[in-house]
């Protein structure tokens, strides 16, 4: 099978725009500029669509672009000493380096990433890798630069929970909850009678979904729907806002979009009343004190969802342990579409501290005073 050479261009970048003299640099001799990069990107691309082999990317951002040439030229000679002849090296923008990594699959790239990161131990270099089909790509591919919340996304290959940030996390879980469960238990005892006697079935209705790392775990909620319904209603519309069919399920108009089935034939009336409210997730602190939730984290998908997910929305049930509530729970709502709800996800992955989980907590008591919505 043939494999597309690099064709062997100067680089353009503004850092290393100066007429060379002489002969050429051997460092920046098969470094693509940015818009002969793309087009191998968009050629690359649809050979993987085309032919079903994989294809992966990296990028690497780096703080050099006031530097001296030297230190541009040191640096694009260290990656080189990295890469295959095959791989595709060339500039996406005045501070980033891509690697096309032609016929690599995600674990491939992992290994091509791990020889990058240990050239560049001491220097300040921001490393993302994706295997096709990724939303780096059809940003890359249609705009021509990096996505602007790339980096705030990024995840490590792991997160060490023997950390003490962690074991503290977990402590405010368990504490956090038990004082949740004993002060809410009068709204609790009230919600349990209110579902008993309103419609035939079980007070608290339980749902395998999963939890970290794909693990499943055994969700409670106050149950809010009949019991001689099927989930066909629900399984259609996250297929649409997966897809990001969004004008097919969009309950409420172009300027304030409303993504949530509406009007619902399963709900019960007291159903209505404990969503509206999010009193129906309270029996989710036993979870947290299990240890399968915690209070704050992405939300606990259902099986048949993660089945319609793209590569890259995995990321958000990989690392972190699900939440009650989250990033996306304070600040999209149902008026976030799903790649973006992903992304507030990872960005919450990316950046997240005790104080952050403190932030979303309090935003979170506001929106429930608010009734804007189920978590």
């Amino acid at each position: 099978m043939l494999v597309n050479a690099p064709v062997k261009l100067k680089v353009v970048d503004n850092t290393l725009n100066r007429r060379q003299t002489g002969r050429r640099k051997a460092d920046v001799e098969k470094v693509f500029d940015t818009p002969h990069f793309i087009k191998q990107l968009n050629f690359e691309q649809r050979r993987a669509q085309r032919s079903g082999v994989p294809l992966s990317i990296m990028l690497l951002t780096h703080d050099l672009a006031n530097a001296e040439n030297s230190n541009v030229r040191t640096l694009l000679k260290k990656v080189q000493a990295k890469i295959r002849e095959t791989d595709i090296l060339g500039y996406v923008d005045q501070h980033t380096l891509g690697v096309l990594l032609p016929y690599t699959s995600e674990e491939g790239a992992r290994k091509s990433l791990k020889k990058i990161m240990d050239a560049f131990e001491e220097t300040p270099l921001r490393i993302a890798v994706a295997t096709y089909p990724d939303h780096i790509f059809e940003s890359l591919a249609k705009n021509g630069s990096v996505p602007p919340e790339l980096f705030e996304i990024l995840l490590d290959d792991s997160i060490d929970y023997s950390e003490i940030r962690f074991k503290v996390k977990r402590a405010i879980d368990v504490i956090g909850s038990i004082v949740l469960m004993l002060a809410l238990s009068p709204v609790m005892i009230v919600t349990a009678m209110l579902v008993k006697y309103s419609s035939p079935g079980p007070v608290i209705f339980t749902q395998t979904r999963l939890g970290r790392k794909g693990a499943p775990i055994t969700f409670y909620k106050f149950r809010s729907m009949r019991m001689d319904t099927n989930d066909q209603i629900h399984r259609d519309y996250v297929q649409e806002l997966i897809k990001g069919n969004h004008s097919a399920i969009n309950n409420g108009d172009a300027v304030k979009p409303i993504y949530k089935i509406k009007s619902d034939p399963r709900i019960t009336k007291v159903g209505k009343v404990i969503r509206k409210t999010s009193i129906d997730e309270l029996p989710q602190l036993f979870n947290v004190l299990k240890g399968d939730m915690s209070l704050v984290g992405p939300r606990p998908p259902l099986a048949y969802e993660a089945e319609k997910y793209q590569p890259w929305h995995l990321r958000r049930i990989l690392e972190m342990k699900p939440g009650i509530t989250g990033l996306w729970q304070v600040e999209g709502r149902s008026r976030t579409g799903f790649d973006d709800a992903v992304r507030l996800d990872l960005k919450y992955i990316q950046t997240w501290s005790l104080a952050l989980d403190l932030k979303i907590l309090l935003k979170t008591v506001k929106e429930v005073l608010h009734s804007s919505g189920a978590f």
